[in-house]
């Protein structure tokens, strides 16, 4: 049966510089990328910051066209669909931007920032319907009572009161898939742990799936406890797998120097915990990006001569655990088991 959303070996190259005289390079942003999503399944895909997370998620949203690859949606390319197959697909996903500052056009009201998909949709007709169902999504989001929400305008909003408005805008036209893009980096520590579990709670109630993109393992592990988390590292994805099991027995190399750096809360268990020491701690520039292994510069255990010349590929420690590295095998174990 074919997931509800489905990349397959997908890659995203910018230009960059160029002009008259200057030849035009280009960063590849995500690499040979394959991943599915399903209703009712979280997918964290973490790593640091400018890995491609952002521009993978926009690809599965069908905001930006890769380069290379298929966007699957049913097991349809959505790059090939019909405009009306273009549109239900459009609908089926939907995305939670970064910055709800930035989010939500400060000339509009909270009524017709979330009416406007509703009357485009044709999910309403009339005025009094669009009020009827945007207070219903108001108080789906616990913005009550709706009333006092209703005819403001963002500004008079604080700013987990915006995303709340943007997860109503969201789940609005009833999608199968959610891309949320760091939802609660941008918010006050002390609302986050709220905004995450109205978010658990409506995939509950809705069966929606996400793909939960973070820079926070802490955030994704928690967020996708019951679900799979992806690491990537410059455009690629070095390990995957049940996300307890990559957070507790992480396999490769960068995973670990991930969660060495996490910091304790306890200062006993700071001082006895080993950080791992890299080669560089500097992140190669996606203009230069190092042959073979990407992560081989920063890599402990390097091997010379093997990792710096082919990318590795998947090594299956499970049927769904897998992870990128010569350190397992030959790095070449087939794609598919």
């Amino acid at each position: 049966m074919a997931h509800v959303i489905e990349l397959k070996n997908v890659s995203m190259a910018f230009a960059v510089g160029g002009g008259i005289f200057g030849a035009k390079k280009f960063a590849k942003a995500v690499d040979n990328v394959n991943i599915h999503i399903d209703e009712r399944q979280t997918l964290a895909l973490v790593g640091e910051s400018g890995c491609g997370k952002t521009t993978t998620g926009k690809i599965v949203a069908g905001l930006l066209k890769p380069t290379e690859g298929e966007v699957l949606y049913h097991g349809k390319n959505i790059w090939k669909m019909h405009r009306k197959e273009f549109n239900e697909y459009r609908k089926a996903v939907q995305i939670i931007h970064q910055d709800p500052y930035a989010s939500l056009n400060p000339m509009l009201t909270i009524y017709k920032s979330l009416s406007a998909p509703l009357f485009k949709h044709k999910i309403v007709s009339t005025k009094e319907e669009a009020i009827d169902h945007v207070s219903k999504l108001l108080e789906m989001v616990g913005l009550t009572p709706p009333e006092d929400f209703i005819f403001k305008y963002p500004h008079q909003l604080s700013g987990g009161q915006r995303q709340r408005v943007v997860i109503a805008r969201a789940i609005s036209l009833n999608p199968k898939i959610i891309v949320a893009d760091e939802p609660v980096s941008m918010i006050d520590v002390s609302m986050r742990l709220q905004i995450l579990h109205l978010m658990k709670d409506l995939q509950q109630k809705l069966g929606v799936g996400y793909l939960f993109i973070t820079h926070d393992l802490a955030t994704g592990r928690y967020f996708a406890s019951d679900g799979y988390t992806a690491v990537m590292y410059l455009g690629s994805i070095v390990e995957f797998g049940p996300t307890n099991k990559v957070i507790l027995d992480p396999q490769h190399p960068y995973t670990k120097a991930l969660l060495s750096a996490i910091p304790e809360p306890d200062p006993e268990k700071t001082r006895k915990k080993k950080v791992m020491k890299l080669r560089s701690l500097d992140v190669p520039s996606l203009l230069n990006v190092p042959s073979g292994c990407k992560f081989h510069p920063r890599c402990p255990f390097f091997i010379e001569g093997k990792c710096d010349k082919t990318p590795p590929g998947r090594y299956y420690l499970e049927k769904d655990r897998w992870v990128a590295c010569y350190l397992y095998g030959d790095g070449g174990a087939s794609e598919s088991r």
